[in-house]
């Protein structure tokens, strides 16, 4: 640890920050925070609400800690299977070649030219802003696949022409077996940066659908936030703590993920160049 740059160092303390805010601090809190009416409206911040209350009713502090939480899981949950489809698809395409190669390219290529967007606002209008977080983060993953699984592929084209590769093949080993043990720990660092940079991605995504009502705004995640804040109007109201804490916290999530991939980043350089 003495070792890490500044940047990683950075980028750690802020996310810890609020992974200590998201899934720490709700466990002294068992009430659902989404009610309405639970406390008094427009409260000014104190000992009882930190944050204060908002005009729903909701304590801001206890909600902006689960609205944290459920934006991560989201995060998460986006980042970890479109990093594991891409990549091993990605390594299965550059290995092997031939038709699993094009079958596997042409279905990344599809998904890339395919706006998500547009698809996530018909998901949200259909489901009239009830869609499960899961749904959402399902439709994420399949639009966030194809870009890890490009990148690995022309990795993966390069590394089975070494002669460790060949005598692997040669000495019976499965083609699960090479892809896992002889070739992904040498696109392991990139698989880490692309991990975190999809979080961000999804993070971002389901916050701007959000903020226009096409998420799931029965549940509490930092854009569901500003889009009651927005349509209870906050700004007008001066009601800046209401609106400014998940938007704040929206931009230190997003400089703290992104100084951590930056650092780790480094850092990985760092020790493959020793």
């Amino acid at each position: 640890m003495k070792r890490w740059n500044f940047r990683l160092k950075s980028g750690l303390f802020i996310l810890a920050i609020f992974l200590v805010l998201g899934f720490f601090f709700p466990l002294f809190h068992s009430e659902n925070v989404t009610v309405w009416n639970t406390y008094p409206n427009n409260l000014r911040p104190g000992r009882e609400h930190f944050l204060g209350t908002n005009s729903l009713g909701q304590d801001i502090f206890w909600l902006l800690c689960n609205s944290i939480r459920n934006s991560f899981l989201i995060g998460l949950f986006v980042a970890f299977f479109a990093t594991l489809i891409g990549v091993l698809l990605g390594l299965l395409a550059g290995f092997k070649g031939g038709v699993i190669d094009r079958i596997v390219m042409l279905l990344a290529d599809t998904f890339i030219v395919i706006p998500s967007l547009p698809i996530l606002i018909l998901i949200g209008s259909l489901t009239k802003g009830s869609a499960s977080l899961i749904l959402i983060g399902g439709v994420l993953v399949i639009f966030n696949w194809p870009w890890p699984a490009r990148q690995i592929r022309s990795m993966g084209l390069s590394l089975r022409e070494r002669d460790y590769i060949g005598t692997a093949s040669f000495s019976g080993e499965s083609t699960m077996r090479i892809l896992v043990k002889e070739i992904f720990p040498f696109v392991k660092d990139w698989s880490v940066g692309n991990f975190i940079n999809t979080i961000l991605a999804a993070i971002a995504a389901e916050s701007g659908l959000a903020v226009i009502g096409m998420s799931s705004n029965s549940n509490a995640t930092l854009g569901t936030m500003i889009y009651w804040a927005n349509q209870h109007q906050a700004m007008l109201g001066g009601k800046w703590v209401w609106i400014g804490a998940p938007v704040i916290s929206i931009c230190l999530i997003f400089i703290g993920l992104f100084l951590f991939m930056t650092g780790q980043q480094q850092y990985s350089a760092l020790r493959r160049g020793k």
